[in-house]
């Protein structure tokens, strides 16, 4: 049969539609809707059109691939018939089945080993997406508390006022309305007196180790050292960039000034305001002896991840307002809004700032404008303010629950950080009976996210939990506590040691 008047395509005109990149010219002759039809039907079963997806209008495919409407039309009737899609009047013409059970096999990956003593750098990937039915992993607060309407009244209130240029690339920097909000934050919050021109706008704590890691690293520091316990994902994005983060001991008062001087390292990685994970405080004494390494030439990078959240104690002065030209103060919105927006923010010394700054600008040109906007007005509004004073209040409840839970089904774990933060840690008798890796394993079998305090230190040190409490409810912490209890009184029965609740021995 051969083309019909109204199927024919002038070939004198560029067509094609950039959906699933379709082109008439690819048809047989005669066979224009068999081959729209196979197409679509191609792009359903392989998973380009998932169920859900919506069809161009008749009208617009077939201006675009030049043909009659209708082609289009008979080939949509034809998926309907075999109920592939379905109309939805002014909604269009939906995909309603998903992709065809019989397309190529992907090759299975194996299932990581989540809680190895030696976790490599996806291993926090792998944990957020492993299920549970109550995720106790420290580092995020109440999400269910962020407050939307306050963002909505603000991105309004944003994107009226917004002239057409606001729209184009950003000063890398950040924009100067957040720099400066950032500026007064730190002012009224930490005691941190900067200029707006020395804020640098980055994608949260991470984003900022990378670039001090790389700019560190080309001025020929080759170490950097690190608390131990210390956060391993922090020590695992200055590792991607320099050859060694050798361990610090932390005590009661905080890091070991003297172990620090002895590793040699040029530069040191604290959180002074909250340790992670301990949630010491650097003591008086302590904070004068690292003043006195750092004026003798050493370099503070301070991560002040979480030091709005306090409930027991006074405010602890950051580091970077004693000694400006000797710390990098770096701090994020991640525990006061949430880890989503990936924003945070970043102060070095002079003599770094055009290294960092390169770094920034080779990565990705700036941070997207309009949520900097948003979260400018949200700081110098006052919302911030009244959003911190809300969470304070939750996050003590849960973290009281969580106490008393611990009291009641852990009596021998030691709590130890619980004046402020958005975590505890446990530490945990040497003779448990299993390893603190062994423990999360069969946690999360039962149904419960926690990460071993092994992840977090290479020095040695007990057996332990980090426990996460700000972002569950008072009954989910109880039950979730309850079940790690069960776990170790099971670990602790002589004979037991690798029995768990709900298995039987050989």
């Amino acid at each position: 049969m051969n083309r019909s008047k109204d199927e024919a395509v002038d070939r004198s005109k560029e067509l094609g539609a950039d959906f699933l990149q379709l082109d008439a010219a690819d048809a047989p002759p005669g066979g224009l809707t068999d081959w729209l039809a196979r197409r679509l039907r191609e792009a359903v079963a392989d998973g380009r059109l998932p169920a859900g997806s919506r069809l161009p209008a008749s009208r617009v495919l077939a201006a675009e691939l030049g043909v009659s409407r209708g082609v289009v039309t008979d080939a949509y009737r034809r998926l309907a018939e075999a109920g592939q899609v379905a109309g939805r009047g002014r909604g269009g013409t939906v995909v309603v089945t998903g992709p065809s059970p019989v397309a190529a096999p992907l090759r299975p990956r194996p299932a990581p080993a989540l809680f190895r003593e030696d976790p490599d750098p996806e291993v926090f990937d792998h944990l957020r997406g492993a299920p549970a039915r109550i995720d106790l992993a420290p580092g995020v607060p109440d999400l269910a508390a962020f407050p939307r309407a306050a963002w909505l009244r603000a991105e309004r209130a944003v994107l009226d006022q917004l002239a057409a240029h606001d729209l184009g690339y950003g000063d890398v920097r950040g924009a100067p309305a957040l720099r400066e909000a950032v500026a007064h934050w730190l002012a009224r919050n930490r005691g941190i007196r900067a200029d707006p021109e020395e804020v640098l706008v980055v994608a949260g704590t991470a984003q900022a180790l990378a670039l001090l890691g790389r700019a560190l690293g080309q001025s020929g520091v080759t170490a950097v050292a690190v608390e131990d316990p210390g956060s391993l994902g922090a020590r695992q994005h200055l590792a991607h960039w320099l050859a060694a983060t050798p361990p610090v001991p932390v005590d009661a008062e905080g890091i070991q000034v003297d172990a620090l001087r002895a590793t040699g390292a040029p530069a040191v990685l604290l959180t002074p305001a909250h340790q992670y994970p301990s949630g010491v405080v650097l003591g008086g004494e302590r904070r004068r002896e690292l003043l006195g390494w750092a004026g003798e030439g050493g370099l503070v990078i301070e991560d002040d991840y979480d030091a709005e959240h306090r409930y027991d104690r006074p405010p602890v002065p950051a580091l970077r307002a004693a000694l400006q030209d000797r710390v990098c103060y770096a701090g994020s919105i991640s525990k006061l809004l949430a880890p989503a927006l990936r924003t945070g923010w970043l102060l070095v010394p002079p003599r770094l700032r055009d290294a960092v700054l390169d770094a920034k600008r080779f990565a990705d040109l700036g941070n997207p404008v309009l949520p900097q906007l948003v979260l400018a007005r949200l700081m110098e509004s006052g919302e911030l303010d009244r959003h911190l004073r809300l969470l304070r209040r939750r996050h003590r409840r849960r973290r009281d629950a969580m106490i008393a839970a611990i009291r009641t089904h852990l009596p021998t774990a030691t709590v130890h950080g619980a004046a402020a933060g958005l975590h505890l840690m446990l530490t945990l008798p040497e003779e448990l009976g299993c390893s603190d890796t062994e423990l999360a394993t069969a946690a999360l079998a039962a149904g419960v996210k926690v990460q071993p305090l092994s992840w977090h230190a290479r020095l040695p040190y007990p057996p332990g939990l980090v426990l996460g409490y700000a972002a569950r409810s008072p009954g989910e912490i109880e039950e979730g506590v309850a079940a790690l209890g069960e776990l170790v009184r099971c670990a602790g029965q002589p004979g037991l040691q690798a029995q768990w609740p709900g298995e039987t021995s050989a």
